[in-house]
């Protein structure tokens, strides 16, 4: 009976894994282009660059904080700068949600960047796109990839908690509602896996990998090597099994602030620190996701490639409903 059910569930994962990377995603893009700012604010991306090249500088954790705003921001609404909004009376933000309240960073940082965008190019460079561009500088920064970031983006006027609360993927999530979420976006298994890379800066809370280190799921997916005893006891002792919840650690602990392919090679040992990145390579039914993990961890060149890639296809999610450009990233305007 067991045998028979796990045949069906591979099966059935196939046709989905199969379904997800033949499907097409029509998004409006007509909107972007790569010299949107060449006459009216010709000198934005080099503003942006050294505001990026100052604040990384200062703290490299700094890069993985725009990072994730930018995906964030994209995955609720579209890159439209929706996440960056403040609650307000008549408008209740993005802040809040379950992965966003005590996770994200760095609003502050887009703060520093807009300001200097205002003085220069008033009324002109949109939020959503400043994130955009700072996404990609913060990754060259810290030694990744470089790729051409189309521009024209419009700011929300709205925000959605729900939708931040139902649409960003979670870190105890499994493989086929994670590909989900990102086939929701338009993304294929091919993105998310890319994409996921960008742990290879990030840090994570306690609270979102206590459960898989004290669970036993560590020690199954690392076949109880002794090289990653050593590592989840030092896990243990930034997580306790109690408290602590927002203490953190490197999802790459090989090299934390280097954008590389280690964090690929982590998930092969079985050490990924979330439950829903080691998934990629331990599910039973991460055919393609597993392939791809060995193909980024063998060529540090195929991953920056396709990373670079799936970041131009994700940041041209955009809002159909348009918007505006905020002369303030945190309140739309009056």
């Amino acid at each position: 009976m067991f045998h028979a059910r796990f045949v069906l569930l591979v099966l059935m994962a196939t046709l989905l894994l199969a379904n997800f990377g033949t499907v097409s995603w029509a998004q409006d893009q007509s909107q972007l282009s790569l010299d949107y700012y060449k006459k009216t604010c010709p000198d934005a991306e080099k503003i942006v660059r050294t505001e990026m090249e100052c604040m990384v500088r200062e703290d490299p954790r700094n890069a993985a904080a725009i990072l994730r705003l930018h995906f964030h921001d994209c995955f609720v609404q579209g890159c439209d700068g929706s996440v960056l909004l403040d609650d307000t009376i008549t408008l209740k933000g993005e802040k809040a949600a379950a992965q966003n309240l005590n996770s994200l960073i760095g609003f502050d940082l887009v703060d520093r960047i807009k300001n200097q965008l205002e003085s220069q190019c008033p009324e002109t460079v949109s939020c959503a796109d400043l994130l955009a561009i700072a996404a990609r500088d913060a990754v060259i920064l810290v030694g990744g990839p470089y790729w051409d970031v189309p521009v024209g983006r419009k700011d929300s006027k709205t925000a959605s908690l729900e939708l931040a609360n139902s649409d960003i993927p979670s870190p105890d999530q499994g493989l086929i509602p994670l590909i989900t979420k990102f086939f929701e976006k338009g993304l294929s298994v091919t993105d998310m896996v890319a994409l996921v890379g960008a742990h290879t800066i990030g840090m994570a809370r306690c609270v979102n990998f206590r459960d898989r280190i004290y669970g036993g799921d560590f020690e199954l997916t690392s076949h109880y090597n002794p090289a990653s005893e050593l590592y989840i006891n030092k896990l243990k002792s930034t997580c306790p099994l109690s408290g602590g919840d927002d203490n953190i650690t490197p999802m790459d602990y090989v090299t934390p602030t280097l954008f590389d392919n280690a964090f690929f090679e982590s998930l092969i040992k079985g050490d990924g620190l979330l439950n829903s990145d080691q998934e990629m390579y331990s599910s039973l039914v991460g055919f393609q996701t597993s392939d791809l993990v060995k193909t980024y961890a063998a060529d540090p060149i195929a991953f920056f490639k396709q990373f670079s890639d799936s970041m131009v296809k994700m940041g041209n999610i955009t809002n159909p409903e348009g918007g505006e450009v905020r002369t303030s990233c945190r309140f739309v305007n009056t």
